[in-house]
C-alpha cells in the first residue's frame, strides 16, 4: 500500500486594501515582500499572492490595477522562490504577464470561467499549474454567487469542478498539473462549508486544495489559530494535498505532531 501524499502549506499573502482578515497589511510592497520571506521561512510549500478581495463587499479590480499591485512583489519573490509562487487572479491579461514573469502556479477562484483562461492554460500546458476553485457555473461572478441561490451540495460542486477539469484537459493540459479547491465560503450555503473540508475523499487520485482559513464557517473565533488547525486537521486526513492558509507556522507544528 503506498503512502497518501505529503500535505503541502499554501502560504497566503493578499497585497490588497480590503481583504476580510489581512486588508491593508500588505498592501506596501515592502510588507509584502517581507511577509512573503516568513511565509516561507515558516514552512511553505508555496505562497499565493492575490491583488484583489474575494469578500463580496469588495469592489471588482480592473487588471492593470491588480498588476501595479502584484509586479513588485513578484518580481522580487519569483526570483528569491522559484516554482513556489502562486498568483490568484481571474485575469487572463495579469495571468499572462505573471506566467512570463516565472509565475508556475495560476488559482482562478471564478473556475476558469473566462475564455481566455481556457486559452491560456491551453497555450502554457505543462509549463504551470492551474487551481481551479469551484464557483457556481450559474453566478456571473463572486458577487453574484454570494447574491444567487447558493450551492447546496458535494454533488454539484463535485460536477462542476470535475466538468471544467475536463474542459482544460480536452485543451491540452495534463491532468496532473490540475489541482482542485471546493471553494468553501464561495456562495454555498453555510452547513455545506464544513462538509467540504473532506473534499478530497470524493476525488481520489487528483490533487485537491483546500482553503478554509479564517472564513465566517469557522464561527465567531475564526481569527483564532486553534477552529483553523481542527479544519487543518479533517482536510488533511480526508486527503488534501495543499491547505491554504494564513497561519503557516501553526500548521507546520500540527502536521509535524500528526
Amino acid at each position: 500500500m503506498s503512502e497518501p501524499p505529503q500535505v503541502k502549506l499554501v502560504g497566503i499573502l493578499n497585497v490588497t486594501p480590503d481583504s476580510f482578515s489581512d486588508g491593508g497589511k500588505y498592501l506596501d510592497p515592502a510588507n509584502a515582500i517581507a511577509h512573503g520571506r516568513q511565509l516561507f521561512a515558516d514552512g511553505a510549500a508555496l505562497v499565493d499572492i492575490g491583488g484583489e478581495s474575494t469578500s463580496p463587499y469588495s469592489s471588482p479590480l480592473f487588471a492593470d490595477r491588480e498588476w501595479e499591485r502584484l509586479k513588485p512583489v513578484l518580481t522580487v519573490l519569483v526570483k528569491e522562490f522559484p516554482g513556489r509562487i502562486s498568483i490568484d487572479t481571474y485575469h487572463p491579461q495579469t495571468a499572462r504577464k505573471a506566467l512570463k514573469m516565472g509565475v508556475t502556479f495560476i488559482n482562478d477562484v471564478t473556475m476558469f470561467r473566462d475564455p481566455e483562461m481556457v486559452n491560456l492554460a491551453a497555450e502554457y500546458g505543462s509549463k504551470a499549474r492551474y487551481i481551479v476553485t469551484h464557483l457556481s457555473l450559474d453566478a456571473a461572478s463572486i458577487a453574484d454567487a454570494h447574491k444567487r441561490m447558493p450551492t447546496k451540495s458535494v454533488e454539484d460542486v463535485k460536477g462542476e469542478l470535475l466538468f471544467k477539469r475536463q474542459v482544460l484537459i480536452y485543451r491540452g493540459v495534463p491532468a496532473e498539473n490540475i489541482i482542485l479547491d471546493p471553494g468553501i465560503g464561495f456562495g454555498n450555503v453555510q452547513e455545506l462549508n464544513p462538509v467540504l473540508l473532506s473534499f478530497a475523499k470524493e476525488v481520489p487520485g487528483i490533487e485537491v486544495m483546500i482553503g478554509y482559513s479564517r472564513k465566517r464557517f469557522l464561527g465567531n473565533q475564526r481569527m483564532e489559530i486553534e477552529p483553523n488547525l481542527q479544519a487543518g486537521k479533517v482536510a488533511a486526513a480526508a486527503g488534501a494535498t495543499y491547505l491554504r492558509v494564513h497561519d503557516v507556522a501553526a500548521h507546520m507544528a500540527l502536521l509535524g505532531s500528526s
